[in-house]
């Protein structure tokens, strides 16, 4: 059965980090059939952190190494700035500081559903939203 993906945010800003080119492409391509709108993909803590402060960003999608650099400086100002993020990791959770214990992390490999689930509940908890204006689900179809 296919999740029936409540997009609240159609059209809003994902800040999407990750290094790895053929990541960032599926990741970026996924995130705009769901029909959201991707700032980046960038793959560089300075791109990263300029990115980050822009006031129309309203989730984001955090690779945890970017070739050797840690991406948490990133997390901080998004943390400071209410707005949610998801670390993606292919290490684990345990390589997390501490003050970054309880946020959301998902382990690559990871499936498309799992991704769309988590941005769904972590958008819709910040923003309080109801349904996305057009009444379309394009991310379910990208589940089916």
């Amino acid at each position: 059965m296919p999740f029936a993906v409540q997009r609240p945010l159609l059209g809003q800003r994902i800040l999407l980090v990750e290094d790895e080119l053929a990541i960032a492409m599926w990741l970026e391509e996924m995130l705009l059939d769901a029909g959201y709108i991707v700032v980046g993909p960038v793959g560089r803590l300075d791109q990263a952190l300029a990115l980050a402060q822009d006031d129309g960003i309203r989730f984001a999608l955090l690779d945890v190494n970017l070739r050797g650099v840690e991406v948490f400086p990133v997390a901080e100002l998004l943390a400071a700035r209410g707005i949610p993020f998801v670390f993606l990791t292919g290490y684990g959770r345990a390589d997390l500081p501490p003050r970054f214990a309880t946020n959301p992390v998902l382990c690559k490999p990871f499936h498309v559903a799992e991704l769309l689930k988590l941005m769904a509940r972590l958008l819709e908890a910040s923003c309080g939203a109801g349904a996305s204006p057009d009444g379309g689900d394009r991310a379910a179809a990208l589940l089916q």
